[in-house]
């Protein structure tokens, strides 16, 4: 339980995930990562490039920070806590107790990032310099992925998991496994 819990401090270092953008005119992907607090560049520019790009479509720049940046910290360390303090406890029901509430948080953060990229590419500027339609007419949006690849126009963008979210993975995994290990050893001392 404790190793499991403390595996979450990947997230402090390593990025969570990563939207890279492939086109003809960009030899080098663009790209960023998602950390739990900030957004970085995947090579020198990457977000200040896209923010260009962007921009002659009406999309928002990405922003500096948002306000997940300070939550997520704060939710990771607690989660952390938790379970170390669940560790030392010793009790298996509690193993299941941390499980449950990182994955109603890990759901609940997929579904925000899931929002966050629906209003990034459907919430266009009226006056972009360039406007595309889908075949029905309708304005055509341009949002990334929520996990995989897509083609979008030009470009193919690809939204997948990075190291953080392993060790997040992982971690949670060690931790069901240690729910089950904890109920085995508990009827073994009832018989």
């Amino acid at each position: 339980m404790i190793i499991g819990s403390l595996l979450l401090l990947g997230l402090f270092v390593f990025p969570l995930w990563n939207i890279t953008l492939e086109a003809p005119q960009y030899p080098i992907p663009l790209g960023m990562n998602i950390h739990i607090n900030k957004f970085t560049d995947m090579h020198e520019f990457d977000i200040k490039n896209i923010n260009l790009m962007n921009h002659y479509v009406g999309m928002k720049f990405i922003p500096e920070t948002i306000p997940e940046f300070k939550v997520f910290p704060l939710v990771i360390g607690i989660m952390i806590g938790l379970g170390v303090l669940f560790g030392f406890i010793g009790k298996y029901k509690l193993y299941m107790v941390w499980f449950v509430l990182i994955c109603v948080l890990g759901a609940a953060g997929i579904y925000d990032f899931y929002l966050w990229e629906y209003d990034y590419g459907h919430n266009l500027d009226p006056n972009a310099i360039m406007k595309f339609t889908n075949p029905d007419g309708s304005i055509m949006g341009f949002q990334p992925p929520l996990i995989g690849s897509k083609d979008i126009l030009n470009f193919t963008a690809h939204s997948y998991p990075r190291q953080g979210a392993w060790f997040m993975f992982s971690g949670c995994m060690l931790i069901f496994i240690a729910f089950f290990v904890g109920k085995r050893e508990a009827k073994k001392l009832k018989s």
